[in-house]
């Protein structure tokens, strides 16, 4: 009872701590000490096109106009990534109330797929030295070609978006719409010539140098850049948002959903534990807000959910065989189909899948089936433990009398009556105070002890202890 006690205490403890921490995640990266008026505020896509880069983005869009900045600064460096984040975001540049930059940076950055889409709605769209743009053909949710009719419709529709967003520009279309059809892509030097991007600059001061001056067109009508001498702050994700962000990793993803899925078995195996229970259940919560923000076949998800039935009725069924090892085989299936795609960027690691399925087997097989055969074992406490235990009759049992057991008499009725006094026997069952026994195999008739010849309703009792 005290253990309990203690477990849901430390449980809300932990949990009040959880609470305050993330709170307290949530506040970091809002609070700036400097006002932002008439400041560059830069903004960093570094990474996968998702949905906590998309409400990054345009909360920090938000946050330049509330604060009447002179400019925003979005850095790129992306594979690309999902394609309703990635308008979302080109929605919240061409709407913004003061000007975009898109600067495809540091050297050796990509804007690739939905990051060609992102940096040419940009007001202004530049890229640093070593940098490329482009491959933005449209796949599907796992990586391949969508053919037929439906194919046709996507390729079309991201192709009239782009150009729709190059012409809005003042941008090459007729490139633009090839990045899409024909995955064709353009180092720095090319995207200059071609008109797809307005300059190359090698760091952010010399871009707003020569940026500075030059007329845009927003919404609301056109606006002149004068960014040249104007402070820089920088708004990096807060540690909630990166905390979100790190979550929306495949790799990461797999091994949440396949810890949530242990602990809620372990739960559902030995009741009672609270806490396996309450932790599983928060990391399959975070494993499938980290699914939301990747492409996802729930074909994976379900073969992964089947692999933990499997081992917990491997468990309930005893040994490790058949189901245990198709339990094995469904996570690994499970993993390699979570995000099936070509894109590195969406897949899971092979070494992780094996490995944990390893793992994940090993704990199934060796800590858990401990627990089952805990929970198995005779009692050795309480009535239930006297049951096999071996008595001797100290009245006739026909079929009920009394016996004594470990130093206690007790009332007993035999199975097998009569039973005469002196004759051992076996207890098979115990109900309140009345226990049922069993004559004992080859049972003997007790013997006086070596030299005492009283008759036996003279001799003490073992013991001298109460009737029960």
């Amino acid at each position: 009872m005290c253990s309990r006690l203690f477990s849901r205490a430390a449980l809300r403890n932990a949990l009040l701590f959880l609470g305050a921490l993330l709170l307290a995640l949530g506040r970091t990266g809002y609070a700036s000490s400097t006002s932002e008026q008439n400041a560059v505020r830069v903004i960093t896509i570094d990474g996968t096109i998702n949905p906590v880069m998309a409400r990054y983005v345009n909360g920090a869009i938000g946050g330049a106009e509330k604060s009447h900045a002179a400019a925003v600064v979005l850095r790129i460096d992306t594979p690309g990534g999902l394609d309703t984040s990635m308008r979302d975001i080109v929605q919240r540049i061409e709407s913004s109330q003061v000007p975009v930059i898109t600067y495809v940076w540091p050297a050796g950055a990509r804007a690739a797929s939905a990051g060609t889409f992102i940096t040419m709605a940009g007001n202004v769209a530049a890229m640093a030295p070593n940098t490329a743009i482009g491959a933005a053909h449209p796949v599907g949710a796992g990586g391949e070609d969508i053919t037929g009719t439906e194919g046709a419709k996507v390729t079309n529709d991201a192709a009239a978006y782009i150009t729709g967003i190059a012409k809005l520009r003042g941008r090459n279309a007729t490139w633009a719409e090839s990045a899409v059809r024909q995955s064709v892509s353009a180092d720095d030097q090319q995207a200059l010539q071609l008109g797809v991007v307005d300059l190359i600059s090698p760091d952010l001061p010399s871009l707003l140098s020569a940026v500075d001056g030059r007329t845009v067109q927003l919404l609301s009508g056109p606006a002149t850049l004068q960014v040249a001498n104007a402070p820089i702050v920088e708004k990096n994700m807060s540690l909630l948002q990166h905390f979100l962000f790190v979550l929306s990793d495949p790799n990461i993803a797999f091994v949440l959903i396949s810890l949530g899925l242990a602990g809620i078995a372990i739960e559902m195996i030995h009741p009672g534990f609270i806490l396996p229970g309450v932790v599983g259940a928060i990391a399959l919560l975070l494993g499938f807000f980290s699914l939301d923000t990747l492409p996802v076949n729930w074909v994976g998800v379900l073969l992964i959910l089947l692999a933990f039935g499997l081992f917990i009725a491997e468990i309930f069924v005893g040994g490790f065989g058949v189901l245990g090892v198709g339990g094995i085989v469904s996570l690994i299936l499970g993993g390699l189909l979570l995000t099936s795609t070509s894109n590195p960027e969406f897949q899971v690691s092979r070494w992780l899948i094996y490995g944990w399925a390893a793992v994940i087997a090993l704990f199934f097989l060796m800590i858990v089936s401990t627990i089952i055969r805990m929970r198995r074992m005779p009692a050795t406490t309480g009535t239930l433990a006297l049951i096999g235990r071996t008595a001797v009759a100290r009245s006739p049992l026909e079929p009920s009398g009394q016996v004594f057991l470990q130093g206690e008499r007790w009332q007993a009725t035999a199975e097998d009556p009569p039973v005469q006094v002196g004759e051992k026997v076996v207890v098979i069952s115990v109900r309140g105070l009345r226990l049922t026994v069993r004559r004992a195999p080859k049972a003997e008739k007790a013997q006086p002890p070596p030299g005492d010849e009283r008759p036996e309703a003279q001799r003490p009792e073992e013991g001298q202890a109460g009737t029960a």
